[in-house]
């Protein structure tokens, strides 16, 4: 008989919302790398060699794919981070006592983890306000009427897409060491997940015999 699989809520809450980050980040990190060497649509007679080139789908589903994929990526963390305030706060509350040379000091395990974490956390912040800019400032028109129209709001139009871009390579970066740490507690949850949904499978024709 297989021994029931049984996993807290709060363990089911955080595999979930992780999952749900996880498939954002990986729908943008897809659709950025295709932006990332094909950075414009180019124009016919020119010398752009990718002009007209289609890779599974049009440009502008690639961009849709891209926009979609980074608001679940930013939804997803803006709950995580709502779940997880009170470790936030302590957590940083400590690292200032650390500075400051007051209170216990962080083992190198949690130090470099906080790091990681730190580097994430920026990365996400400056992609994510990098990526709104270009949201509600899509196609460098004023109104649809002046090409390369550029509102230069803090950083012209280049500096904001080299900040999305090596702020996006960083945080995957971060992203990637963060998942090589917690390895070992993603791999479990994750057995553990697809062994209850096998189970909760398994039962209902039982349930419905029974009924």
């Amino acid at each position: 008989m297989q021994k029931a699989v049984r996993i807290s809520t709060q363990t089911k809450q955080n595999w979930m919302i992780d999952a749900i980050v996880f498939a954002g980040a990986v729908l943008s990190t897809i659709t950025g790398i295709y932006f990332l060497f094909l950075p414009i649509g180019g124009y016919q007679g020119g010398r752009n060699p990718t002009y007209g080139l289609t890779i599974l789908f049009g440009r502008s589903t690639w961009d849709d794919l891209h926009t979609w994929g980074g608001l679940l990526m930013i939804l997803a963390v803006v709950i995580h981070l709502a779940w997880h305030w009170s470790w936030v706060k302590m957590m940083s509350r400590r690292m200032a006592n650390t500075l400051l040379g007051k209170g216990s000091k962080f083992s190198r395990g949690a130090k470099i983890n906080v790091l990681v974490d730190l580097a994430i956390a920026v990365g996400f912040f400056l992609t994510a306000v990098s990526g709104i800019y270009f949201l509600y400032l899509p196609s460098g028109y004023a109104g649809g009427t002046t090409p390369g129209w550029d509102p230069g709001f803090l950083f012209s139009r280049s500096t904001w897409d080299m900040i999305h871009t090596w702020a996006a390579v960083a945080m995957i970066i971060a992203a990637l060491l963060h998942g090589i740490i917690h390895w070992r507690w993603i791999t479990k949850v994750t057995r553990s997940v697809t062994q209850l949904v096998s189970q909760s499978v398994s039962q209902k024709p039982a349930d419905h015999m029974t009924n």
